[in-house]
Protein backbone atom coordinates (compact mmCIF):
# COMPACT_ATOMS: atom_id res chain seq x y z
CA UNK A 1 0.00 0.00 0.00
CA UNK A 2 1.23 3.42 -1.18
CA UNK A 3 0.96 6.09 2.06
CA UNK A 4 1.31 9.91 2.03
CA UNK A 5 3.59 11.08 4.20
CA UNK A 6 4.58 14.71 5.30
CA UNK A 7 5.83 16.99 7.72
CA UNK A 8 5.14 20.53 8.91
CA UNK A 9 8.74 21.19 9.26
CA UNK A 10 9.06 20.59 5.54
CA UNK A 11 7.84 22.89 2.65
CA UNK A 12 4.01 22.01 1.63
CA UNK A 13 3.32 20.94 -2.15
CA UNK A 14 2.76 23.40 -4.80
CA UNK A 15 0.69 21.18 -6.62
CA UNK A 16 -1.17 18.03 -7.09
CA UNK A 17 1.57 15.82 -5.55
CA UNK A 18 2.66 14.71 -2.33
CA UNK A 19 5.83 15.69 -0.35
CA UNK A 20 6.31 12.32 0.74
CA UNK A 21 5.12 8.76 -0.13
CA UNK A 22 5.72 5.54 1.61
CA UNK A 23 6.13 1.98 0.23
CA UNK A 24 6.85 -0.87 2.63
CA UNK A 25 10.20 0.20 4.95
CA UNK A 26 10.94 2.84 2.13
CA UNK A 27 10.49 7.15 1.63
CA UNK A 28 9.93 8.25 -1.72
CA UNK A 29 10.32 11.76 -1.28
CA UNK A 30 9.65 14.69 -4.12
CA UNK A 31 12.09 16.43 -5.19
CA UNK A 32 12.67 19.68 -2.78
CA UNK A 33 13.57 23.02 -3.99
CA UNK A 34 15.02 25.32 -1.50
CA UNK A 35 11.72 26.91 0.51
CA UNK A 36 11.81 28.41 4.02
CA UNK A 37 8.97 26.20 5.19
CA UNK A 38 8.23 28.57 7.83
CA UNK A 39 7.49 31.04 5.47
CA UNK A 40 6.92 29.23 1.78
CA UNK A 41 9.56 31.54 0.18
CA UNK A 42 12.37 30.24 -2.13
CA UNK A 43 15.72 30.95 -1.54
CA UNK A 44 15.93 32.46 -4.56
CA UNK A 45 19.14 34.70 -4.93
CA UNK A 46 20.90 32.57 -2.34
CA UNK A 47 24.00 30.71 -3.53
CA UNK A 48 24.11 26.73 -4.23
CA UNK A 49 25.55 25.52 -1.10
CA UNK A 50 22.80 27.26 0.53
CA UNK A 51 20.21 26.21 -1.48
CA UNK A 52 21.25 22.59 -1.03
CA UNK A 53 21.79 23.34 2.76
CA UNK A 54 18.28 23.94 2.90
CA UNK A 55 16.92 21.45 0.70
CA UNK A 56 18.85 18.92 2.58
CA UNK A 57 17.35 20.64 5.86
CA UNK A 58 13.58 20.37 4.70
CA UNK A 59 14.28 16.06 3.62
CA UNK A 60 15.95 15.56 6.87
CA UNK A 61 12.90 16.78 8.88
CA UNK A 62 10.75 15.24 6.48
CA UNK A 63 12.59 12.01 7.02
CA UNK A 64 12.71 12.45 10.44
CA UNK A 65 9.18 12.98 11.33
CA UNK A 66 8.32 9.94 9.89
CA UNK A 67 10.48 6.90 11.42
CA UNK A 68 14.06 7.92 8.92
CA UNK A 69 16.58 10.23 8.62
CA UNK A 70 19.58 11.01 6.04
CA UNK A 71 21.82 7.99 7.64
CA UNK A 72 19.21 6.06 5.98
CA UNK A 73 19.27 7.35 2.77
CA UNK A 74 19.80 4.46 0.22
CA UNK A 75 19.63 7.00 -2.94
CA UNK A 76 19.25 10.59 -4.04
CA UNK A 77 19.04 12.62 -7.35
CA UNK A 78 20.41 15.78 -7.44
CA UNK A 79 19.47 18.20 -10.42
CA UNK A 80 21.24 21.48 -10.66
CA UNK A 81 20.24 24.51 -13.19
CA UNK A 82 24.72 24.58 -14.24
CA UNK A 83 26.94 22.06 -14.13
CA UNK A 84 29.58 25.04 -13.01
CA UNK A 85 27.95 24.83 -9.58
CA UNK A 86 28.59 21.39 -9.03
CA UNK A 87 31.36 21.46 -6.98
CA UNK A 88 29.52 24.00 -4.27
CA UNK A 89 27.12 21.57 -4.41
CA UNK A 90 28.90 18.66 -3.76
CA UNK A 91 30.60 20.25 -0.82
CA UNK A 92 27.25 21.35 0.79
CA UNK A 93 25.93 18.08 -0.07
CA UNK A 94 28.83 16.21 1.48
CA UNK A 95 28.03 18.06 4.65
CA UNK A 96 25.00 16.20 4.97
CA UNK A 97 26.17 12.70 4.64
CA UNK A 98 29.28 11.71 6.48
CA UNK A 99 28.72 8.04 6.68
CA UNK A 100 30.77 5.33 5.99
CA UNK A 101 28.15 4.85 3.07
CA UNK A 102 27.08 7.81 1.35
CA UNK A 103 23.84 7.20 -0.70
CA UNK A 104 24.18 6.09 -4.30
CA UNK A 105 23.73 9.29 -6.19
CA UNK A 106 22.48 10.22 -9.59
CA UNK A 107 23.17 14.15 -10.84
CA UNK A 108 21.91 15.87 -13.83
CA UNK A 109 22.87 19.24 -14.70
CA UNK A 110 21.16 21.73 -17.25
CA UNK A 111 18.10 21.59 -15.86
CA UNK A 112 15.67 24.58 -15.86
CA UNK A 113 14.66 24.44 -12.46
CA UNK A 114 11.52 26.25 -11.17
CA UNK A 115 12.00 29.69 -10.25
CA UNK A 116 15.14 29.79 -11.75
CA UNK A 117 16.65 28.40 -8.89
CA UNK A 118 19.69 26.42 -8.64
CA UNK A 119 19.33 22.97 -7.04
CA UNK A 120 16.38 20.38 -6.85
CA UNK A 121 17.22 17.23 -4.99
CA UNK A 122 14.95 14.01 -3.82
CA UNK A 123 15.36 10.97 -1.97
CA UNK A 124 14.62 7.21 -1.16
CA UNK A 125 15.09 6.50 2.64
CA UNK A 126 14.79 3.16 4.32
CA UNK A 127 12.35 3.35 7.40
CA UNK A 128 13.51 1.51 10.83
CA UNK A 129 16.57 -0.26 11.50
CA UNK A 130 18.98 -1.74 8.94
Amino acid sequence: MIRRIESEKAPKPAGCYSQATRVGNLIFTAGQLPVDPTTGKALKGASPAEQTRRILKNIAALLEENGSSLEKVAKATVLIRDVTLWDEVNKAYSEFFTSPVPPARTVASGIDIHNGLDVEIDVIAEVGDS
